[in-house]
């Protein structure tokens, strides 16, 4: 990895973090699409990503818990399962490629995304909230660790579907992903090392710069915008991923 390139990566960083605290989701996305296309393996590119993402999510669940962003009990009830589908996922990647359950993961996001959209118009999907945010905090931790990225999409999208609030889901996952992304990292690396410190250093330095100003819009967006844009975002990571997969 060229030095030179450090400050193009603080770019990467800076948008991909800016995105996912005003959203809830995509840093790992954004990030791990960017060193997929350099030629890194899954399990580099993974690992990577998530020892940056160690420092964007404290600093962006800090921001968000000072702001009022976070619902404490429902952070418990997402972080402590998740932070055990993360090493699992993790450990997964480590030793088997991941790519083959990717399609799966897109397609279950895009309906996510369509129902986050239909929301945002007004219409309420359902009034039920999620019961069991334990198993949903599990998936999704596991799924983050094994594609590299996807804990917010999967969380964040599935708690507004079923009627959450915009500014307190938002502001929980990003917190509860902090604890996350230390279990994923943690054993990823155990595993295999670190590798590329000048990405590292680029990520989590813009993704740090970004934080607490992404935390500040999430507060003072309209929920109806902030939701059509986090609708708009999965179905279309998803629908570009679908069709890299089929078509690529």
């Amino acid at each position: 990895m060229d030095w030179s390139q450090f400050l193009i990566f603080v770019g990467v960083g800076l948008l991909a973090q800016l995105v996912d605290g005003a959203l809830g989701m995509a840093y790992g996305l954004v990030s791990n699409s960017v060193l997929l296309a350099m030629g890194l393996p899954p399990a580099v590119a993974s690992a990577t990503v998530h020892t940056a993402e160690v420092f964007t999510t404290g600093v962006s669940g800090g921001a968000h818990a000072f702001f009022g962003n976070v619902d404490w009990k429902a952070f418990r009830r997402l972080a402590i399962p998740g932070v055990v589908g993360g090493v699992i996922g993790a450990w997964f990647l480590a030793s088997v490629p991941g790519e083959a359950i990717k399609p799966f993961v897109y397609a279950y996001l895009l309906i996510l995304g369509t129902v986050v959209l239909v929301r945002a118009a007004g219409r309420m999907v359902s009034q039920h909230r999620v019961r069991h945010k334990g198993i949903l905090g599990f998936f999704a931790g596991l799924l983050d660790a094994i594609g590299g990225g996807g804990w917010g999409p999967i969380a964040t999208s599935t708690l507004l579907a079923r009627g959450g609030a915009v500014r307190q889901t938002i502001g929980t996952v990003n917190a509860a992903e902090f604890v996350v992304t230390i279990a994923i990292s943690t054993t990823l690396i155990a595993h295999m090392g670190i590798q590329h410190w000048p990405v590292v250093l680029g990520l989590l330095t813009g993704g740090v710069i970004a934080a607490p100003v992404a935390a500040w819009l999430v507060k003072h967006l309209p929920p109806r915008y902030v939701m059509t844009a986090v609708g708009c975002l999965i179905v279309g990571i998803s629908l570009y991923q679908l069709g890299q997969h089929f078509l690529g």
